[in-house]
């Protein structure tokens, strides 16, 4: 039988900026824990959406036509094939990005905790 999943103790095994970790797979699916600061580059997804789902602080999800504030406990699901830019918005953020396993936006830095 498989045991909880701990988010806050696996967000305390590491400290890099940028570097999601996997912490579950589901079919196809990665669940990635991730810590930023700062902002990530404008992209485009063109295979997949993706599902953020911020556990601590707060993110703003850029669009061309204006962002999008998702704070803590909160969700957002942009679609694919829209420009985005994520960026802290608060002293600190984490969040969950589940996305597929075979999509890789950057280096792959895709080490398991």
């Amino acid at each position: 039988m498989r045991s909880a999943i701990n988010l806050p103790e696996k967000l305390a095994k590491f400290s890099d900026h940028w570097s999601p970790r996997v912490v579950a797979e589901l079919n196809d699916y990665q669940f990635k824990l991730v810590k930023f600061e700062g902002e990530f580059v404008w992209h485009t997804h063109h295979e997949t959406d993706e599902a953020f789902i911020v556990l601590a602080g707060e993110m703003e999800i850029g669009f061309r036509d204006g962002p999008v504030t998702v704070r803590a406990g909160r969700t957002y699901l942009p679609s694919f094939l829209r420009c985005t830019r994520v960026r802290r918005s608060s002293l600190r953020c984490f969040f969950l990005d589940i996305r597929l396993r075979r999509f890789l936006i950057t280096e792959p830095m895709n080490s398991a905790i």
